[in-house]
């Protein structure tokens, strides 16, 4: 059996569109196997355009899916709102950055959070969804309203507007937003 321990059981839970001013859907690069190792192990970094070749590391797609990773301070958050033992707040609110290093579990930031081009830190909107069982995964989407031009690299969940616990992080090929870009993030996260 294969583990999916850090993933919330669900193998793709973060959903990512760009939008252009429009409203038509823009096409984004969905990594394979072979180029999610390379990014992970740093051998290419996610804004090199070597990275989007398709047939060998990829292809486009106008939805882009891909895990996350939960990190050690985000189990332990969890733990805390199961049971009320610590202050945790909820899991709310989703951050976009421009960090190249891969996503580790003992993240406790995004590496290069962005604070303008309007990608700042922002409560998505919360709901419970069904995978399995009836309201079984929690799910966050937030849609951005850019402001200006921005490779973006990562995205997280955080519990706070500011600072807080980071739940989870992904890295991932530059997803280029320019003004007037709509990016619209889902996170969700399926217990089991």
């Amino acid at each position: 059996m294969k583990s999916t321990k850090g993933r919330f059981q669900l193998k793709q839970n973060v959903a990512i569109e760009l939008r252009g001013a429009d409203g038509e859907l823009k096409p984004l690069f969905q990594p394979n196997k072979l180029l999610l190792t390379l990014l992970k192990k740093g051998i290419i970094s996610p804004l090199s355009l070597f990275a989007k070749i398709p047939f060998l590391f990829g292809h486009w797609t106008q939805h882009l899916s891909i895990s996350n990773l939960t990190t050690t301070t985000g189990k332990a958050g969890v733990a805390s709102r199961i049971n009320g033992n610590g202050a945790e707040a909820a899991f709310t609110y989703i951050a976009v950055g421009t960090g190249t290093t891969a996503a580790a579990i003992a993240d406790t930031t995004l590496e290069t959070e962005t604070a303008a081009s309007g990608l700042s830190r922002a409560a998505a909107t919360a709901s419970r969804v069904t995978t399995d069982t009836t309201n079984d995964t929690a799910k966050l989407l937030k849609s951005f309203s850019v402001t200006g031009t921005v490779a973006v690299t990562e995205s997280g969940v955080l519990n706070a507007a500011s600072v807080g616990t980071l739940l989870a992080r992904q890295v991932f090929s530059a997803i280029n937003v320019v003004n007037g870009d709509t990016l619209e993030i889902t996170w969700q996260f399926d217990v089991d």
